[in-house]
This record gives structure tokens, C-alpha cells and sequence, in this order.
């Protein structure tokens, strides 16, 4: 045995020594959890009776999350970390004051002017100075931070920032042009924050449509410009507070030991009380009896390692070994930590935080579980691409057969939409909308998993030709059926209302009985009850965008109509949506529609997998449900609940007498070409198909929202 086998020979040896001395000393009492989903709890906090110092400590873990959340006592202040540096770093409300373009305010999800943190009296929590500042985010803000300290004496500060233009505002500094921050006094057992602004940010609200005002831990805030408009979509930010043993029959005195302070340790006073701290040569939880450790090798009880020899030499490198493995798994552990909070991680628990119950259907799988289940992402799994990215299927541990949906680019902008469809699709319980199952956010790029559905795109089907004779009348209509009674459901019958804002042929899934599946929320909106609307950065597809969205700048339920409207008329003819086959006045297909309907020849446009097979007042029922979906107005479209409840009345309705009767493109032309609902009123055809030419240009044939 060579010299190199004889030394591999005895790490190997003394490995399972190693990791036995190396296991790590205990944080929580004997028999008391020591986690609350991803936040270790050590004493002296604990989540039950017996298990923490004293109430004070007490962190109340709500496992109805997934994984389960952390709070202080029993108040809804989301605790995300802890340490025995006498930290507790937690999740807190940002002041919002936010307006539309005209300068009247409005309320994003609930979210006010004014946000206050108001810890017990006499608490061992104290609001820390050295970690957290005061900041004001915006162009046109005014921002004030009241606070009280333990002995209730108060002081106010306050910041102010005005920008006319963003090319002022400088990256990574928050020094006073869009940004503001100041120091906080020490010790404050509360603080209230107010925000407010000039002039109802009319002059900045393209690039900053709300003031901002808010306490955060100044280590994990980077201010950029792009923050005076994404901090819309925040509600929570972290902070951090101070802990200490507050007991007025239990001081720290001069010999250093206190009660709290448990075997080879001591105390020292702070402000408020005292902690503990480890004696030399000593690590672990100096609030536990055996939790300080020797740490001094050369020490007995091991008998001078210390002192040359084989024996010391191979401990030397079994010990450097464990080091470096355990270096390694501290560095991937950071790394998975770094691409949780670059992925929205925070951002998209305080989301769901926000929705109450949402986030028991969610479920956060680890890097390992996705890269099993696709077999490291190999190729022979990819089912689908797109500018958003890559879907692959896989298989999970329980042998679900799941679609996962990998980002294409890192690309921290688009961190909105991901979180943004997580939260819209916890919302919902549809059997016609794909189900999420969860997410991964630990990896360089976050992952969706989605149940899979097997039988592609509707988009896919009406534009094969192989594929479209499969695709009846009948399942035509139902998959229409389908699709309109979810955007009635996300519309009506939702806790809070949905606009989709993409609906097209290709955000519509099959299954292997045609079952419509609609997909894609990534730039869905959650709109109050009590709004009517919301003003936004335009986003969809061109060729299904709503002109009037297009050209206001107002999203409202009639933006899906619209979007259906163009979907129906893919059912009809088979055409696509653009097509520079077409000659310059009907490469729009809802212009092509249009100008047939208006000419009394629909039929021409008929897609022949139905002609013969349709029934004909079923036919005429639809194109016509289809014109008024289009209306260039908003509120001359039917609802979405309307649409649902015509098309279903159409699948119930008893054929035809001629429904099965060969006819020819005459009596089609005559039949389909009417140009009043069934009502009797008119329609300005030739008004709609105006408006879209001049909104949509023959140059234009991209989407506007590339990443769909």
C-alpha cells in the first residue's frame, strides 16, 4: 500500500470520529422544536409552553403556511430570523401614498399612507439604531417618522425628495435625489410612519406613481431607480430588532452571573436588561445548560492532540476535511440563500401573507426535488419554449407527472411576474384553470411547477392542419364554453376579482379529452371590488390587445372580453391572429372578420373542418357573440358572466333541422352575414375596423409583451 492509500486510509478511518465530535450543540431545550418552517428558534424563545424563557419569548409558528410562518408572541409581525446576537429580524409595513395619472389618489391593495410598529410596554424588543434606517422613496414625498422610546419621551424626523425627471436619480445612492435616509434614535419601543406628497405626483407619475416611507434593515436595502416604481408592488420590507433579559429581579451585578446565564457563561448589561454571552475558549447558546462548548483542542479531555505525530497529523486533516466540506455546504446554503432573495423570495411570502389561507396551496420544493424529477433538466424533457423560457416535464418523488417552467435569462424584472402569478394563482380553485403546485426559489433562475397537461395548445390545434380536423364544432364550442366560464369565475366569482390581461390561443391547454385549461397569469391583476378598473403600463399581445386598454392605458374586465372575442374568432375560421398571407387590409384577423361580416360573407372565412358539420344558428349565434366581443367601446361588450351563460345556452340548444344538411357558400354568405344581434340592433362595423387599423399598423406584428 502506497503512502498515498495509507493517508486516504486513515482520513477515511477517522471520518466517523470527526463527525462525531463535530455534531452541533443543541439551541432549544430537550424536546422543544427548534424550527418554525425556514427560522431556527433558539432559547431562550421557543414556540410552546415550557420551551421559552418567558412569554416575551414566546414565537407563535402558523403551520396553515406552507412551510410554516414565525411571528413575535401572538401579533402578526412575521418573524424571519433569530439570533443569540441578540437580533429578531422581521417583516414590516411600507407607508404608501399613491395616485393615478390624473392626481387622484388610489389604494393598492389595501395598503395606507401610514404604517406604525407599536411594540408591548416594557418589552425586551427594542427598535435597533445600528441596523435600520429611516428612508423616503420618490420624486414628489414628503415622509415623517414619529418614535417613542421605552421611557416614553418622543421625537419626529423626517425626509424630503423632489425629482422632476429619473435621469436625475442615481444608482445604488440613496443621497437625497429620490431617495432619503437618516438614523433612527436608539432604544424606540414604537414608531409611526406618515407619507405624503406636492403635487399628487402628476409631473413624475409615468416613472413614480406613489411616496414611499418605511424602517429597513440598511443591509438588505440597495436603492436603484427602477424603485420608484416597483416599490408599488411591495408591501413588507425587513427590519431588525434589538432583544435582551428584561427583569427588574434579575440584573446583570458586577460578578457577571445572572439567571438566564447557564454554564460557562456570564452577562453583560445593556440598556434595557442584559444578555449572555460564552466564556473564552467556549461557543454554542450560553442560555442553555449545556450549551457553551469547549472549543479549545488542546485541552483535556483530548489528551494533546496537539503535540506532532501521525496521530495529530491525520486529525489535523481529517478536521481540515470536514472544514472544507463543511466551508462548501456553508457556501451552497448562502447561495440558495442569496437566490431566495434575489428570486422575491421575502417579496413573495409577504405576498401571500397578505392573502389569507392562499399559501396552504403552495408548496416550496427544493433545487434537488426539480433536478431528480427532470433529470437534471435534460433536454429530452423540454416540451415547450417561448421568450419566456423553457417547460419541461418530470416526475415527481410521488409519481406526479408535473410541467416545470424555467426562466430563459436571470432577469430580476421580471421577479413581479413570477411572484405576481404565484399569488394570482393561489387565489384560485378552477377545474378549467392549470393548477400551480408550488415553486423553487433557491435556484439562479425561479421555477414553477404546474400540473401537466398533455395535449398542448389550443393555438397549436386550430393552426395544424393535421391536428384541426380533430377539433369538431363541438369541441370547438365547449373549449370556448370552458374558457369563458373562467373569466366569468376570475371576474364574478373570485375573493378578489382577476383581469387575466393575456388570454389567446396559446395561454389555452388541452387535455387528452379537450378539456380547456387556461394558463399564464404571470400579467394577471388583482383588481378591489370597489374600482372599476386600474390605470397600468400597457402589457398582452398584439392582435388580442383591447385598442381601448391600448390607447387609455385602463385595464378593466372588458380587456379579456375583448381578448376572447378574438379567441372565438380562431375558432370560427382557423385563421391566425396575423398573417402576411392576407393582403394589407385583413392581415388583423379582427379586421379580416369584421370587413367579412360587414360584406354578408362570413362563410368565405369559415374554417372547412366545421362548415359541413355546424350547426348554422349555432354558426351565426356565435360570429355574432364574437362582433359584439370586439366592440371598439368597452361598454358595449357583453360581461364575461353573459358571454359564459350565451355559450353555454348555445352548447344546450337542440340542433337544427338543417343543421346536418350540406350548404353551399351562398346560402353561408346570406345566413352569417348579418350584421344585428339577435335583439335587432346595429353595430358600427366599419367604426371597429378603423380603430384597429389605425391602432394596430402593418408593421406592427410582435407581441408586446415579449416574454409570454
Amino acid at each position: 500500500m502506497g503512502i498515498l492509500e495509507r493517508f486516504w486510509l486513515v482520513i477515511l478511518i477517522a471520518a466517523p470520529l470527526a463527525a462525531i465530535v463535530a455534531q452541533p450543540a443543541p439551541i432549544a431545550k430537550h424536546g422543544c422544536p427548534d424550527r418554525c418552517g425556514n427560522v431556527s428558534i433558539p432559547y431562550p424563545f421557543g414556540t410552546r409552553e415550557g420551551c421559552y424563557y418567558n412569554e416575551d419569548f414566546l414565537i407563535s409558528c402558523n403551520d396553515t403556511f406552507s412551510p410554516p410562518l414565525a411571528f413575535l408572541y401572538n401579533s402578526t409581525i412575521n418573524v424571519i430570523n433569530i439570533t443569540l446576537e441578540a437580533k429578531v429580524h422581521i417583516m414590516k409595513f411600507i407607508a404608501h401614498d399613491c395616485y393615478d395619472k390624473f392626481g387622484n389618489p388610489i389604494n393598492v391593495s389595501g395598503r395606507n399612507s401610514y404604517t406604525q410598529l407599536q411594540l408591548k410596554f416594557n418589552s425586551i424588543y427594542t427598535i435597533s439604531y445600528t441596523e435600520n434606517q429611516f428612508v423616503a422613496v420618490g420624486c414628489d414625498t414628503m415622509a415623517d417618522v414619529t418614535g417613542v422610546v421605552q421611557g416614553n419621551e418622543s421625537y419626529t424626523a423626517g425626509c424630503k425628495t423632489k425629482c422632476d425627471s429619473i435621469n436625475y436619480v442615481t444608482n445604488d445612492t440613496c443621497s437625497g435625489i429620490g431617495c432619503c435616509q437618516i438614523s433612527i434614535a436608539k432604544g424606540m419601543s414604537y414608531i409611526n410612519i406618515t407619507v405624503r406628497s406636492y403635487e399628487s405626483h402628476k409631473k413624475v407619475w409615468t416613472f413614480n406613481p406613489c411616496s414611499y416611507g418605511f424602517v429597513v434593515d440598511q443591509s438588505q436595502f440597495d436603492f436603484s431607480p427602477k424603485l420608484l416604481r416597483e416599490l408599488k408592488n411591495v408591501s413588507k420590507l425587513p427590519m431588525v430588532l434589538d432583544w435582551s433579559i428584561r427583569d427588574v429581579k434579575d440584573t446583570c451585578g458586577k460578578t457577571g452571573k445572572a439567571k438566564a446565564c447557564q454554564g460557562n457563561s456570564s452577562c453583560f448589561p445593556v440598556d434595557n436588561g442584559y444578555r449572555c454571552k460564552c466564556s473564552k475558549g467556549f461557543e454554542g447558546n450560553p442560555y442553555l445548560p449545556s450549551g457553551c462548548q469547549d472549543i479549545d483542542e488542546c485541552s483535556p479531555p483530548n489528551r494533546n492532540p496537539c503535540k506532532g505525530g501521525i496521530g495529530g497529523l491525520a486529525l489535523f486533516v481529517v478536521v481540515g476535511t470536514w472544514l472544507f466540506w463543511g466551508y462548501n455546504k456553508w457556501k451552497l446554503i448562502k447561495l440558495k440563500q442569496k437566490f431566495f432573495m434575489q428570486n422575491g423570495g421575502l417579496m413573495l411570502q409577504q405576498q401571500l401573507s397578505n392573502h389569507e389561507g392562499s399559501a396552504e396551496t403552495v408548496k416550496i420544493f427544493t433545487a434537488e426535488e426539480l433536478e431528480k424529477a427532470t433529470n437534471n433538466f435534460d433536454d429530452s424533457g423540454i416540451i415547450g419554449q417561448g421568450g419566456y423560457g423553457t417547460v419541461y416535464k418530470g416526475t415527481l418523488r410521488d409519481g406526479r407527472i408535473v410541467a416545470i417552467k424555467k426562466s430563459r435569462v436571470i432577469d430580476p424584472s421580471q421577479n413581479e411576474q413570477f411572484i405576481n402569478e404565484v399569488v394570482v394563482l393561489s387565489q384560485i380553485n378552477h377545474r378549467n384553470v392549470v393548477k400551480l403546485l408550488g415553486c423553487c426559489l433557491e435556484t439562479e433562475v425561479p421555477l414553477l411547477v404546474y400540473e401537466f397537461i398533455s395535449n398542448g395548445t389550443l393555438h397549436h390545434h386550430i393552426h395544424n392542419k393535421s391536428k384541426a380536423s380533430s377539433l369538431t364544432w363541438e369541441i370547438r364550442l365547449r373549449i370556448a364554453t370552458e374558457t369563458a366560464g373562467v373569466l366569468s369565475y376570475l371576474h364574478s366569482a373570485a375573493s378578489t376579482p382577476i383581469i387575466h390581461r393575456d388570454i389567446k390561443s396559446t395561454n389555452i391547454l388541452l387535455d387528452d379529452s379537450y378539456t380547456a385549461k387556461v394558463s399564464d397569469f404571470g400579467i394577471s391583476r388583482l383588481v378591489p371590488r370597489d374600482q372599476a378598473g386600474i390605470s397600468t403600463v400597457v402589457q398582452g399581445t398584439i392582435g388580442y390587445l383591447d385598442p381601448e386598454y391600448l390607447r387609455s392605458s385602463q385595464l378593466t374586465d372588458k380587456s379579456d372580453v375583448y381578448s376572447f372575442g378574438v379567441v372565438l374568432l380562431e375558432l370560427l375560421t382557423g385563421e391566425k391572429v396575423f398573417s402576411f398571407d392576407r393582403t394589407e387590409e385583413e392581415r388583423n384577423l379582427s379586421m379580416y372578420f369584421l370587413s367579412a361580416m360587414k360584406d354578408n360573407c362570413l362563410g368565405k372565412i369559415l374554417d372547412g373542418c366545421i362548415v359541413n358539420e355546424a350547426n348554422i344558428e349555432q354558426l351565426n349565434e356565435v360570429a355574432n357573440l364574437a362582433r359584439r366581443c370586439l366592440s371598439v367601446k368597452g361598454e358595449e361588450r357583453p360581461t364575461m358572466k353573459d358571454v359564459a351563460m350565451e355559450l353555454e345556452g348555445l352548447r344546450r340548444m337542440t340542433k337544427h333541422p338543417l343543421a346536418n344538411d350540406a350548404w353551399d357558400a351562398k346560402e353561408v354568405d346570406y345566413s352569417l352575414g348579418e350584421t344585428s344581434d339577435k335583439s335587432g340592433h346595429d353595430f358600427d362595423v366599419s367604426g371597429s375596423m378603423n380603430v384597429i387599423s389605425n391602432t394596430f399598423p402593418d408593421q406592427v406584428g410582435f407581441a408586446v409583451h415579449s416574454g409570454r
